[in-house]
């Protein structure tokens, strides 16, 4: 495919061997033919206030390290960047495939990330930890930032590699279709993936407690067989969703012998139960939507992914916007 034809994923990089973890993510589970990945970095330099003061005679002596650390940063950005070409060419990706992208601070790094991502990408990349304070890429900073900014699907990229095994949150929302629709263009017909779609569905274990305290043996038998039938109708309203993206993925060129499906009942945090089924299957990689259908169901899925990326530290996470 030509180069113009491929489409752009964006990889932020602060030239940490994290960074490079990134990478070797990106390169296990991206078809070389079909897109072109651009490593972005942020140059940060030392704060403008603080490069100030080397004008002062009383603190100059202080700063005479300033312009060594700098050229030590500029080393160590160029020697990432030359073993991130690296490790791509290794996985099949053209020299023409690869771009660097190096840019002066404007804004902030979160900031200037998401005005890069604008430019047409598909998705964008960071690791999940950093190098230094200065260039921190970790949840809760950084990368917390650039999901409030950015409009792309972010992957925020764990531990476990290669990617092999994918675990797809599924439900009735557009934010979750819209998340089996972005697997499936970027893994489009992979032989090597296998995928789980799945959903955690809340049980009425609580209110059960509750009907006991307040209605009798026999009107609390009556209410919790209502409960129960009313769980396996929920559960049936879902299978459209799982049937409708099985068969795109299949439609695409899936293997549908590597493509399995499940829906659980859990009493407790529904992130708690897509983390746990992501271990439970061996997943290295988790997909979560984030918008719903109306604001409170999109402020809901907002929640579910956040507390997802807390909880999944050695996986990785892709949130679909």
């Amino acid at each position: 495919m030509p180069s113009s034809d491929r489409a752009k994923i964006l990889v932020a990089t602060d030239g940490s061997e994290h960074a490079l973890r990134t990478l070797h993510y990106a390169s296990s589970i991206l078809d070389p033919e079909r897109f072109n990945i651009v490593l972005y970095h942020v140059v940060t330099r030392v704060p403008e206030s603080f490069i100030d003061l080397e004008q002062i005679p009383a603190y100059r002596y202080r700063l005479v390290d300033v312009d060594l650390w700098e050229k030590r940063q500029e080393h160590m950005v160029a020697d990432f960047m030359e073993r991130g070409r690296a490790i791509l060419s290794e996985a099949g990706f053209a020299s023409d495939a690869v771009t660097v992208k190096a840019e002066e601070r404007k804004v902030g790094i979160a900031r200037d990330v998401a005005a890069e991502s604008r430019n047409g990408y598909v998705a964008l990349l960071v690791g999940r930890k950093g190098q230094s304070d200065l260039k921190d890429f970790m949840v809760g900073s950084i990368a917390n930032k650039l999901l409030e900014l950015v409009s792309i699907p972010i992957w925020i990229v764990g531990g476990m590699l290669p990617a092999r095994k994918i675990l797809i949150c599924l439900d009735s929302s557009e934010g979750s279709k819209l998340g089996a629709k972005h697997a499936k263009a970027i893994l489009c017909g992979s032989r090597t993936c296998e995928i789980v779609l799945f959903h955690a569905m809340r049980s009425f274990g609580p209110l059960k407690r509750l009907v006991r305290e307040v209605f009798s043996a026999e009107e609390d038998k009556g209410a919790a067989d209502k409960m129960e039938q009313q769980m396996r109708e929920a559960a049936k309203l879902l299978e459209p969703s799982f049937d409708v993206t099985m068969e795109r993925l299949v439609a695409s060129g899936f293997d549908p012998a590597k493509i399995s499906r499940k829906i659980v009942t859990v009493s407790g945090n529904t992130a708690n139960a897509i983390v746990e089924e992501a271990e439970k299957e061996g997943c290295d990689t988790i997909v979560v939507g984030r918008r719903g259908l109306g604001s409170v169901e999109e402020f809901v899925m907002g929640r579910v992914s956040n507390k997802v990326i807390q909880l999944a530290k050695d996986r990785t996470v892709w949130v679909v916007t």
